[in-house]
């Protein structure tokens, strides 16, 4: 049977798989990145008055229609402490940058467009053009208007307009829940000490921080043992917690100790699809559970975080309510590479930039899937499509961007 390409597998998750309406009202401190669930309606106008956009004196444009018109000083506005009174015929008021604009003014020309002198009086040595330097009142947004939509990302800009319309928290989309199983009678915790047979586990980690910084709320089952009983009580809890996601990270193979698929069959699970047409991550399991999308990653380090990449930061991203994240860019390869087979092809690369500004990809001469470290150094992965040619220096490459 032919392997599942990796653009049809994730298009076959991403269709399956449906945004929850949960939301919850988060003051505003803890809304950054968030997803606005309704939208917002501005609760004052901004400006709320009419008021200066820089230092100087407020006037009747009349009065400066010439160069050198002398104008009396009457008084000052300043931000919180405005003018009371009203400029008539002659006068001006030193006005300060926010404070409201007097009474009878209608202009506003800069300090350094005029000069002082004898009598409390200016005298103007520019002309300029009607409303100069004036905000007007509800020019930025009127109470009332919806100036935030719903699914907006709440980044620094869209919280600053929020907290000027006078919202002190927000309704926004819950974090997809992501549920993350370890599994293998050899793995221990960061910080022990292995024995003979048994190695540290590491890709939860790596996954879940995928899943974090894609929008997911991630809960961590810890490691699970290979027993059937072990996996299905994993697999209960990631259900009582109301999850999202179930990832699992290894096991989801059918050899004798490879009790994953096996186990959440027996649990439920329909099974969608099981091995993608992709190197390393060849072995990736994906099914449905009660209205849970299970992600069966492969043991391998790099292999799961090459899948987690690929499948889960889409998944978490589209449940998060979040637009598609573009890693891909474009490199010109700085070492040859030999013709590619059926599978597309995932190469480990640091990425450069040359002195013309493009970007040279430098492939990692060992592409191990176990090789955290080199993963750790790669700057990205060339994406080689199945049954690529052979590749020179200079060849024109994808590449997708791990950082």
């Amino acid at each position: 049977m032919s392997l599942l390409s990796v653009e049809d597998a994730l298009a076959r998750v991403i269709d399956k798989a449906r945004p929850h309406r949960r939301t919850e009202r988060l003051a505003l401190h803890d809304c950054f990145g968030r997803v606005l669930a309704e939208d917002i309606v501005a609760r004052v106008t901004h400006p709320a008055f009419d008021n200066s956009a820089m230092d100087g004196y407020a006037v009747r444009h009349d009065d400066i229609v010439e160069i050198g018109a002398q104008l009396v000083v009457i008084g000052q506005s300043a931000a919180g402490h405005g003018f009371r009174g009203e400029v008539r015929a002659g006068e001006a008021v030193r006005i300060f940058t926010g404070a409201p604009l007097p009474a009878g003014a209608d202009t506003v020309i800069i300090q350094e467009d005029t000069e002082k002198v004898s009598g409390g009086k200016i005298r103007t040595l520019f002309a300029l053009a009607k409303g100069r330097h004036i905000r007007l009142a509800g020019q930025d947004f009127e109470k009332g208007e919806i100036a935030l939509a719903a699914g907006s990302v709440l980044d620094a800009g869209r919280l600053t307009l929020a907290a000027g319309m006078s919202h002190e928290s927000l309704p926004v989309f819950e974090r997809p829940k992501i549920a993350i199983i370890a599994t293998g009678d050899e793995l221990l915790p960061p910080g022990s000490s292995p024995g003979a047979d048994q190695i540290i586990a590491s890709n939860t980690y790596g996954v879940a921080a995928i899943a974090r910084e894609n929008g997911g709320e991630v809960l961590d089952l810890g490691i699970v043992p290979d027993d059937e009983a072990a996996i299905s009580a994993a697999v209960a809890k990631a259900q009582e917690a109301g999850a999202d996601v179930l990832v699992t990270l290894g096991g989801a193979s059918v050899g004798d100790h490879d009790l994953v698929q096996s186990t959440l069959l027996s649990c439920g699970m329909v099974l969608d699809f099981w091995r993608i047409a992709m190197r390393p991550g060849k072995p990736l399991m994906v099914g449905g559970l009660a209205g849970m999308t299970v992600l069966g990653l492969p043991g391998n380090p790099v292999s799961s975080l090459v899948c987690a990449l690929l499948f889960l930061e889409p998944l978490t991203r589209h449940l998060a309510h979040l637009p598609p994240r573009s890693r891909m860019t474009t490199a010109r390869l700085a070492t040859p590479l030999p013709a590619n087979d059926r599978r597309q092809d995932y190469v480990r690369a640091r990425l450069t930039v040359e002195p013309d500004g493009s970007l040279a990809a430098h492939p990692f001469a060992r592409q191990d899937s176990s090789m955290m470290n080199i993963f750790a150094q790669s700057d990205g992965l060339i994406v080689r499509a199945p049954h690529a040619e052979a590749a020179s220096n200079g060849d024109p490459c994808n590449v997708l961007r791990l950082r």
